[in-house]
C-alpha cells in the first residue's frame, strides 16, 4: 500500500511521524511523498495557535482533493481537541495523540474494510508512557528521541494539556539503550525532545530529575552530540549547569521558554517564574558554558498587555541577548482562560510581533558576528544549490562551507564571516584540526 504522511507542528509531532515511517515500512507499506498519488494519506495535525488548525484543515482537505478514493486518517492534536471538527472534512480515520501503533492499524483496516472509524481517548486520563522507536528514514544525520509527553503547568494560553495529558517518561536506561543504538546506527546527533521535558522523570517518582537523564545519554553514546529541546527556565540551576558543562558531547544551545519579559504579564499567563528567576537562568548558562547560544519564544499581545508592559519585554529581550527567537502574535484557544480575558486589537499584536522581530534580528546578528573566528565542529548535511555544504554548529547556528562528501561528518571548522543570515566557514585539516573546541 502507498501511503504519504504530512506533519504539522513541534518536534514531538515530527518524531512520532518518523515512529510511524519506521513502522509502515517495517509492515511492507511504501511511503510516498504526500503530493504523489497514495492509497491513504495521513495527516498529524497541531493546534498550537489558530493558525494551526487552520493549516490543518487545509492539508486535510488537499488530501482528499488529490485523492478521491483514498483513505484520509487524521490524527494529532487538533484531531485530539477539536475532533467534531475533524469530523466534518470527509475523514475515513480520526484518532488523537495517543497509542499510534493502534492508529496504523486501524488505518490497515480502513483500507480494507473502507467503514469510517473514531478512536479517540482522555488525554488527562492517560498515565503510560508510549515508547515508540527512534530515528527517522531519511539519509542520518540527527536523530530525535522523544523521552517525555504530556504537561501539567496550565499556562493560561494553552491548550496542549488537554491534548496531550499529564507528564509521562520514557524510564532513564529505555533512554540510554535508544541513544547508543542510535549512535550505532550512525548518526551524528540526537535531540532529546518532549512536550515539556523539563518534567523528565517527575512521574517515575524516583528522585530523578532532567540532569540525570541527560548525563546518563551522554555516557551512553558518548560519539554523539547531544542537544535538548526547549526547557522551562527553572531547570537551569547551578547543579544543573555543573552537571552539564561536564558533559563534552551536549551542545551549548539551550532553548529556555519566555513568553513574556514581564512579570505582570508573565503572571496572567499563569508562568511558573518571574523575570528575575529567568534571568538567574540566562546569568548561570553565561558562566557555565562559553558564548551559549541561548534561544527563546515569545507571545506578544496577550490578553492585558499594555504598552508599558510590551515595552518592558523589548528591555528584558535586550538584555538577555539571545542568539535567536519565535515570535508568535497571541492567538486565541477556545476553552483556555485567556480567552475570557479583554483581548488586544489584532493591528496592534501585528505591530508588536513585528518591533519585536526587528529586535529578535539585531540580536541575532550580533551573536552571529560573535561567533567570527571561533573553530568548532559542523555536522555537515546536505549541499546547496551553490554547491556549499551547509551543517551546524554546536551552539546550532547554521554554517556553510565549502566542500565534498561531507555529508554526516562532524568536521573541524573555522568560522570566517556572515552571509544571508548564516555563519561561513572553512574546513580545517593538519594541525588546525587539534583546535576544534564543541
Amino acid at each position: 500500500m502507498k501511503i504519504a504522511i504530512y506533519t504539522l507542528g513541534c518536534k514531538v509531532n515530527q518524531y512520532e511521524t518518523q515512529a510511524m515511517e519506521r513502522e509502515l515500512a517495517s509492515r511492507g507499506h511504501t511511503l510516498v511523498p504526500f503530493d504523489a498519488p497514495a492509497d491513504a494519506y495521513i495527516v498529524n495535525t497541531c493546534t498550537v495557535t489558530a493558525v494551526s488548525d487552520k493549516k490543518s484543515r487545509q492539508i486535510i482537505r488537499r488530501a482528499r482533493k488529490r485523492n478521491p478514493n483514498a483513505i484520509i486518517a487524521v490524527c494529532g492534536c487538533y484531531a485530539q481537541t477539536k475532533p467534531e471538527e475533524v469530523r466534518q472534512l470527509d475523514v475515513d480515520l480520526l484518532s488523537g495523540t495517543g497509542d499510534r501503533m493502534k492508529f496504523l492499524d486501524l488505518l490497515e483496516n480502513a483500507v480494507r474494510d473502507r467503514e469510517p472509524v473514531v478512536s479517540l481517548d482522555e488525554a488527562l486520563r492517560r498515565r503510560v508512557f508510549e515508547p515508540l522507536p527512534a530515528g527517522g528514514l531519511a539519509a542520518r544525520t540527527r536523530a530525535m528521541l522523544k523521552v517525555e509527553d504530556g504537561c501539567a503547568n496550565f499556562c493560561a494560553y494553552c491548550v496542549i494539556p488537554y491534548a496531550r495529558g499529564p507528564v509521562r517518561s520514557l524510564p532513564l536506561e529505555a533512554a540510554a539503550a535508544e541513544a547508543r543504538r542510535l549512535q550505532e546506527e550512525g548518526y551524528q546527533e540526537l535531540v532529546l525532545t518532549g512536550i515539556e521535558i523539563s518534567s523528565w522523570g517527575k512521574d517515575l517518582r524516583n528522585g530523578t530529575s532532567l540532569i540525570d537523564l541527560v548525563e546518563a545519554v551522554c555516557r551512553a553514546a558518548d560519539g554523539l552530540r547531544v542537544r535538548l529541546g526547549s526547557l522551562e527556565p527553572r531547570t537551569i540551576t547551578e547543579d544543573f549547569c555543573r552537571r552539564a558543562a561536564a558533559l563534552p558531547n551536549l551542545c551549548p544551545h539551550f532553548h529556555l521558554s519566555l513568553q513574556s519579559g514581564c512579570d505582570a504579564t508573565l503572571q496572567r499567563m499563569n508562568r511558573k517564574y518571574d523575570t528575575t528567576r529567568y534571568r538567574e537562568s540566562v546569568r548561570l548558562l553565561n558562566q557555565a558554558f562559553s558564548r551559549p547560544a541561548l534561544t527563546t519564544d515569545l507571545i506578544v499581545g496577550f490578553p492585558g498587555e499594555t504598552e508599558e508592559e510590551f515595552s518592558a519585554t523589548l528591555e528584558f529581550i535586550r538584555d538577555c541577548a539571545f542568539a535567536d527567537m519565535h515570535i508568535f502574535p497571541y492567538s486565541i484557544r477556545t476553552g483556555t482562560p485567556a480567552a475570557e480575558m479583554e483581548q488586544v486589537p489584532r493591528q496592534v499584536k501585528e505591530d508588536r510581533a513585528a518591533r519585536a522581530a526587528l529586535l529578535a534580528e539585531e540580536l541575532r546578528q550580533t551573536y552571529l558576528q560573535g561567533c567570527i573566528g571561533a573553530v568548532c565542529g559542523v555536522l555537515y548535511e546536505q549541499p546547496d544549490a551553490s554547491g556549499l555544504y551547509r551543517g551546524h554548529a554546536p551552539n546550532y547556528m547554521e554554517v556553510v562551507s565549502p566542500g565534498e562528501d561531507l555529508h554526516n561528518r562532524v568536521l573541524p571548522t573555522r568560522i570566517t564571516g556572515v552571509a544571508d543570515g548564516v555563519l561561513r566557514g572553512i574546513v580545517l585539516s593538519g594541525p588546525e584540526c587539534e583546535k576544534t573546541s564543541d
